[in-house]
């Protein structure tokens, strides 16, 4: 089959072509965890990117069939006062992976390169600062044993705009639109140049950064996750296949007559 004939009339990528490939995708992502619990290791992923992006799906797309013991889900709230006067990376260490953890930040320390910088909620000089700093701090993870993967997704201006209509149109996507987005999607440009001076200060050897491009979320996720595969050295764990023990035998216990009286939901399906 041609990539062509994989693409509907918008051009996109055909839903049964992305469900088939997903769940292969998901099952190495299966396969993964048990290497990562078995070995210890530890591993974080970073995604970034502009509102609407889709970096909550692509998130949602890798952890739904695994272990959220070994998959790890952040996404931090806006920091406390007292969270406010400590070293700005310092309630991101706090989420760091154990062992046998792969912790995925949904959004992360780079908002100080991101919406706080555009938005003027840090100074120049501390903007500045960070992007000094921000290398070290990364180098010194590396090499303290943790794998960082650093994943930005590109959505595209107008495909952008599509988004943030649709959310406005849609009640069960209204949730997902708030004052800050509004406030930030006139400042596209300025949200471009802060981009361009974060990867220009923190695209290292040692923790690249790697370009998703968004525009079609379906493409998007299965590239990603086929990325992320790719860069986790790792080998197949032999799993014994387990076998369902019998059950005690049950006595003189009525499970029907125990629940007797009890109040049940109305079947209404």
């Amino acid at each position: 089959m041609s990539r062509d004939d994989n693409r509907n009339e918008k051009g996109r990528l055909k839903r049964k072509v992305y469900e088939k490939e997903l769940v292969r995708l998901q099952a190495d992502l299966c396969r993964l965890q048990d290497w990562v619990r078995s070995s210890g290791a530890r591993v974080i992923i970073v995604f970034e990117g502009r509102d609407t992006a889709g970096k909550g799906g692509t998130i949602k797309a890798i952890t739904e069939r695994v272990s959220p013991r070994v998959f790890r889900v952040v996404a931090l709230p806006a920091p406390s006062d007292r969270q406010k006067t400590q070293l700005f990376i310092q309630r991101y260490i706090e989420q760091f992976p154990a062992a046998g953890e792969i912790v995925i930040f949904d959004r992360s320390w780079y908002n100080r390169a991101g919406v706080e910088y555009v938005m003027e909620f840090v100074t120049k000089d501390q903007h500045k600062r960070f992007l000094e700093l921000c290398p070290i701090v990364e180098k010194m993870i590396v090499e303290g044993g943790i794998q960082l993967i650093k994943i930005w997704l590109e959505v595209g201006k107008d495909e952008q705009k599509r988004r943030f209509q649709a959310r406005i149109e849609d009640p069960l996507r209204q949730w997902k639109l708030s004052a800050m987005d509004l406030e930030s999607y006139p400042k596209w440009y300025d949200y471009s140049r802060a981009r361009d001076m974060m990867f220009e200060a923190t695209d290292t050897p040692y923790a690249p950064w790697y370009i998703v491009r968004s525009d079609d979320k379906r493409r998007a996720r299965l590239n990603c996750i086929a990325h992320i595969l790719s860069l986790i050295p790792r080998h197949d764990v032999a799993r014994k296949r387990p076998k369902l023990p019998k059950r005690a035998r049950s006595g003189h216990y009525d499970d029907q007559a125990s629940l007797e009286g009890r109040r049940f939901v109305a079947e209404t399906f």
